[in-house]
């Protein structure tokens, strides 16, 4: 990354009598989002711009959709709306609407919302910077959606980490080249374009100068990284090349997909003291008339296969995943194998998202559709049931002594801490709250569960000493005020 700029300071001084340039950040949907949210960010800064957390402080406002499924686009619709109205009741000159909704639909877009000055598609952040070199009297073009497969994320780009400087998503790769009934990715991202193994472990060490400690790998489909480049390689190459940075000290891998795992990715998951134990694979389904229709290339005895041979070989293992109910001719059979499934598995944390057509896809063609009553009932039975097998697994932690990674002050009250322990990703799992002893934002350090709900830990935090503090008489210490400081860019993630 050419530049990093601390998103709560001004990325630029304008001259004397010059109207400050202020510009505020929505970013919506996954954390590949989010990442192509933070080179947005980085643009901004370069040029000029201060970043700010209210929308009616910005002179331009900037929306990242998602267009990933209908609650995903009903969002993001609505949130451009919402934006919209601060043309009339804020400051804000210029609206910008980005990422994969208008990559999607530009057309029907541009005409259905007249408020919106600038669309930018999935691959077009750095155009961002035209954008704003642009004035109300020679503004740039309305649409400036290109080509998807016209860009891949480089460690060269500008980039402003979004969140902390403690922890960071690094994609690793843009589009998809599976055929997945169900999913239009593939033609509102591209296809696969893997990043050099050099270029991810040089934004890396670039992070982890800045004070990163925590890193997450993400893109459409991690394990067919390096399928795709002339000099062919693999995802355990990169992971163990990552997990050689000076200064790393956690390392996590999203989106693995359940075809074979090699055994040199399963050996560092499972001993590599930097590569966490934790797997995000989405199965989507557990049936095999259902994977078929899906089009998902394997069938339910390989999941069975692959949650098995994990579960022995990776110690402490994190395993969390994502379903579909509801799509099309799925029949009471197939989402009571799905619950026997998730019964049997007891992975640690799962999603569940009710079918949405989707143009363009083969399922959006098939008319065998699921009731949406059905569909929701059949949602609320598996998270429920889902829901009591994460709570036992949790209150199973109590007594243990977990590495958490402090983040800052809780929401919940501005006396507590809370952190994450090393199977929870940031903002998509749970937290832990650390109820007594005090500690540096960004540090990694050790405490013992006293606590658990459905979805969170309570924690005491060990001194120096490795003795647990007395709870003190009264109200703890007030964290600082660098504790106390929030994001101003609002990420809203799916899942």
């Amino acid at each position: 990354m050419s530049t990093q700029h601390t998103p709560t300071q001004p990325s630029g001084s304008p001259p004397n009598g010059t109207p400050k340039k202020t510009i505020h950040f929505i970013s919506l949907g996954c954390p590949k989002n989010r990442v192509d949210t933070e080179v947005m960010l980085g643009v901004s800064g370069l040029s000029g711009y201060e970043l700010v957390a209210r929308p009616d402080d910005a002179s331009v406002i900037v929306v990242n959709t998602c267009g990933f499924i209908g609650e995903a686009k009903e969002e993001s619709v609505d949130t451009i709306l919402e934006m919209g109205r601060f043309k009339e009741s804020g400051s804000c000159e210029r609206l910008v609407v980005s990422g994969c909704l208008s990559q999607r639909y530009p057309e029907q877009l541009a005409l259905e919302m007249p408020e919106v000055d600038h669309f930018l598609g999935s691959s077009d952040m750095l155009k961002l910077k035209d954008v704003l070199a642009s004035s109300l009297e020679h503004p740039a073009a309305r649409m400036m959606v290109g080509n998807p497969a016209d860009y891949i994320y480089r460690a060269t780009d500008p980039r402003t980490l979004s969140v902390a400087r403690h922890s960071a998503y690094v994609k690793i790769a843009e589009g998809c080249n599976r055929t997945c009934s169900f999913c239009a990715i593939p033609d509102i991202r591209g296809k696969q374009r893997s990043r050099p193994v050099d270029d991810v472990v040089r934004e890396v060490e670039q992070l982890v100068a800045l004070g990163t400690v925590e890193v997450n790998l993400v893109s459409q489909d991690t394990i067919a990284f390096g399928r795709d480049l002339e000099e062919r390689t693999d995802l355990a190459t990169l992971v163990r090349r990552v997990a050689e940075v000076k200064g790393l000290r956690w390392l996590r891998i999203f989106y693995l997909y359940p075809e074979k795992l090699s055994d040199g990715l399963i050996e560092l998951l499972a001993h590599h003291p930097v590569v966490l134990p934790y797997v995000d694979m989405p199965l989507q389904h557990a049936s095999t008339s259902m994977l078929r229709r899906m089009r998902r290339g394997h069938y339910a005895p390989r999941l069975r296969e692959v949650v098995e041979t994990l579960r022995t070989r990776v110690p402490d293992l994190t395993f969390r995943s994502a379903f579909i109910v509801g799509h099309p001719g799925e029949t009471d059979a197939d989402f009571d194998e799905l619950c026997e499934f998730v019964r049997w598995a007891e992975l640690d944390r799962v999603v569940a998202f009710r079918y949405s057509h989707e143009e363009g896809t083969r399922s959006g063609e098939l008319a065998d559709d699921v009731p949406s009553k059905v569909a929701a009932a059949r949602h609320r039975k598996l998270m429920t049931l889902q829901r009591a097998i994460s709570k036992k697994k949790l209150k199973s932690m109590i007594g243990r002594e977990l590495e958490v990674l402090v983040e800052g002050v809780s929401d919940e009250s501005e006396f507590l801490l809370e952190g994450r322990h090393r199977g929870q990703a940031p903002e998509i799992d749970g937290k832990v709250y650390l109820a007594n002893g005090t500690a540096e934002v960004g540090t990694i350090t050790k405490a013992l569960v006293t606590h658990a709900a459905d979805y969170d830990l309570v924690a005491d935090l060990y001194d120096a000493d490795g003795e647990l503090p007395a709870p003190p008489p009264g109200a703890r210490a007030r964290p600082s005020a660098a504790q106390k400081k929030r994001a101003p860019v609002r990420l809203r993630t799916l899942g």
